[in-house]
């Protein structure tokens, strides 16, 4: 292993921003096995390369949203292994020539567009398009205003068994709370009777305290992925609210789920989950078009949140609809709609409306659900990225 070697393993380590020297270590053990392996007495880059692959991969840092594995063309640079420049006198391989008859790129065999192909590229890329998002961002913490029973988090406040003595009860399970049992004992001494004597004995008035700490909670967003949302540019802001409400329950050991709606049905696109690994490719790929199913993606939203109850009973959710209230797909979709919002709000899911709607034209459809789901209404001008993850936070139950 040359003093040559050591420095490319050295800077391979450092471009991928491993922890500590192991992974050096390693990589050079790894190499000099490699080589011997193949039967040379000296380590190449090539071996450098290898043993890079098998040992880098699970020690680098990176984010929650990084993609897993390694950056090839970046470690194909440092390594050296460049393609060589093309030749511009060498014809291009994939370039099939002159067509049949000496037709050219712009004959019958080239390149050129006939009608038919143009309506077929036309309409595949007009009938959906995939808004990329900006970059996650670290959110303010915002708190429930009830107090829950659920899953040990970081968000909302709870019953639970881990954290601050905030009262106490009297009961037959629980940590004693030992001040409140002196003082409830001395108040009104519990006295029964001693079997074989005629006295009495005094025993203890246990009280157990009321612990109070953190709860983890689902936070379920229905977001209308029609044509009109796709027009607007609004999805770029959808994807990062959400991306970042997937960072930030990551971090504070929340569930998300997303549900889509557009074109005649509703699709799932993320059951509820806490991996994030596997929610940002999802919804990086998340494309918009179409009509605007409303009713069904309220219902697959009621029957998310209903499932995730049978799993998790205590786990409190938030749904979040992100629409402007018009439902344009199948027969009678408005009294449709309302009905599924009649649904939810009988079963007691807490919702915030964000309206999308915009124009000086408008039919305010979007309030009239909010109404519908007892939810409440966000105005247009607070559907952005900040504003639309300010107020999840601020409503999660």
């Amino acid at each position: 292993l040359g003093d040559d070697a050591l420095v490319a393993i050295a800077e391979v380590c450092a471009a991928f921003d491993v922890d500590g020297m192991r992974a050096d270590l390693v990589t050079a053990k790894t190499a000099v096995a490699h080589a011997a392996w193949a039967g040379r007495d000296e380590v190449t880059r090539e071996d450098i390369a290898v043993a890079a692959r098998l040992a880098l991969p699970h020690r680098r840092r990176r984010n929650p949203f990084d993609e897993p594995g390694m950056d090839e063309t970046l470690l194909d640079e440092l390594l050296g292994d460049r393609a060589p420049e093309p030749d511009p006198d060498d014809p291009d391989p994939d370039d099939p020539g002159p067509g049949p008859g000496g037709a050219g790129p712009d004959g019958p065999g080239g390149g050129e567009a006939t009608p038919d192909r143009d309506d077929r590229a036309a309409g595949a890329g007009a009938a959906t398009s995939v808004a990329t998002p900006a970059e996650p961002y670290r959110t303010r913490l915002f708190t429930a205003d009830r107090t829950g029973r659920g899953t040990a988090g970081r968000r909302s406040r709870a019953r639970t068994t881990v954290g601050r003595t905030v009262g106490e009860r009297r009961a037959d399970t629980g940590p004693i709370h030992l001040p409140a049992t002196i003082r409830a004992t001395a108040a009104h001494p519990c006295a029964f009777p001693v079997a074989g004597t005629t006295g009495n004995a005094h025993g203890w008035q246990v009280r157990r305290k009321v612990v109070e700490g953190r709860e983890a909670n689902l936070v379920l967003l229905c977001v209308d992925a029609s044509g009109s949302m796709a027009a607007r540019q609004r999805m770029t802001q959808v994807k990062t609210a959400i991306l970042s409400l997937l960072l930030d329950a990551y971090r504070r050991r929340d569930t998300v789920g997303l549900v889509t709606f557009r074109g005649d049905r509703a699709v799932l696109a993320l059951p509820p989950t806490n991996s994030v690994d596997v929610a940002a490719p999802r919804l990086r790929e998340l494309p918009a078009g179409g009509r605007t199913p409303l009713a069904e993606g309220l219902l697959e939203a009621a029957e998310t949140i209903r499932r995730h109850r049978l799993r998790e009973p205590d786990r409190r959710a938030l749904l979040v609809v992100v629409t402007d209230g018009r439902a344009t797909a199948g027969a009678d979709a408005v009294a449709r709609s309302l009905a599924a919002a009649d649904r939810i709000a009988t079963a007691g899911i807490d919702a915030v409306v964000v309206d999308s709607e915009t124009g000086r034209f408008r039919m305010g459809l979007a309030a009239r659900l909010a109404e519908r789901l007892g939810a409440e209404h966000v105005p247009v001008g607070e559907v952005h990225a900040d504003a639309l993850t300010t107020v999840v936070r601020g409503r999660a139950a």
